[in-house]
């Protein structure tokens, strides 16, 4: 019981750190993509690369979007500096997004639990990364409407390597989910789009769909595209009603493929089961 209770502990503190290291990638990799994106086409052009502060996930260091008061290492506690400062930067007083507390808790919560549910084994370090990776790309999806490659095509290849090892399903049915998924939206892609002229989804959502199928194999496709759409009609409804969001205005699918995704992982088998069972 006492490992156990150490190893919860253990899992949520790293899912804590992880989470903060979430808030980075979510912040800063988009404008990576973005300025590497004109670089290219300034370079296409033959023009000179634009000036910019050099920027990775790693420097510089993190500081206050307001008055660039960098963040001590006190000030950096996932969620319990937050608390401390009452959600306010140290240096200028102004207000600090309570996103970034969420998705550290989102994090180790969700750590937490995995190592209840799995214990100590691969399949639980697995689910941790694909865990890790979702949550990054739901809040970029939300941000940006962009699912980067730098993520997708990663996140669909490690699911190969833990399955080539049998640990969630196995390889054939994870390389099977891999292509199934892709072609699966891709299809729809261009049904729409032959249909009405209008794209419906983005190429990254196909990506994501097959790094899930990668990890969870084929049969659990047909139970996160469910899930998917009727979280994300559930949610897209509710804004129309409830919000001044326009019936024009696109709203991201990832992150509804993201925990559509995690449900699959995490609990796929019981609820296919409870499906066929339903259903025959």
């Amino acid at each position: 019981m006492l490992n156990a209770d150490m190893f919860l502990l253990f899992s949520l503190l790293i899912g804590l750190a992880v989470g903060s290291f979430l808030n980075v990638v979510i912040h800063r990799l988009p404008t990576m993509m973005e300025r590497d994106w004109l670089a290219q086409c300034a370079e296409l052009r033959g023009e000179a690369l634009p000036e910019h502060e050099r920027l990775t996930l790693s420097t510089p260091r993190s500081r206050c979007p307001h008055c660039d008061h960098m963040i001590g290492p006190m000030e950096n506690i996932p969620v319990f500096s937050y608390l401390l400062l009452r959600g306010r930067c140290r240096g200028c007083g102004k207000g600090i997004s309570p996103r970034y507390p969420l998705v550290e808790a989102m994090t180790g919560i969700a750590y937490a639990f995995t190592a209840w549910k799995l214990g100590p084994t691969a399949a639980a370090a697995g689910a941790m990364l694909f865990i890790a990776a979702t949550i990054a790309l739901t809040f970029i999806d939300f941000d940006t409407q962009f699912l980067p490659d730098d993520i997708t095509l990663p996140l669909l290849w490690a699911g190969l390597l833990f399955n080539a090892f049998g640990t969630f399903t196995d390889l054939k049915s994870a390389v099977l989910g891999a292509v199934g998924g892709y072609l699966l939206l891709w299809s729809v892609y261009w049904l729409f789009k032959l249909t009405t002229g209008k794209e419906g989804m983005g190429y990254g959502d196909f990506k994501l769909l097959a790094a899930i199928g990668a990890w969870t194999g084929w049969i659990m496709l047909p139970l996160t595209i469910l899930l998917s759409s009727f979280v994300g009609a559930v949610v897209g409804l509710g804004l129309i009603a409830f919000t001044k969001h326009g019936r024009d205005v696109p709203i991201p699918f990832g992150p509804y493929l993201a925990t559509a995704g995690i449900i699959a992982l995490l609990w796929g088998k019981p609820l296919t089961q409870a499906y066929l069972h339903i259903a025959l």
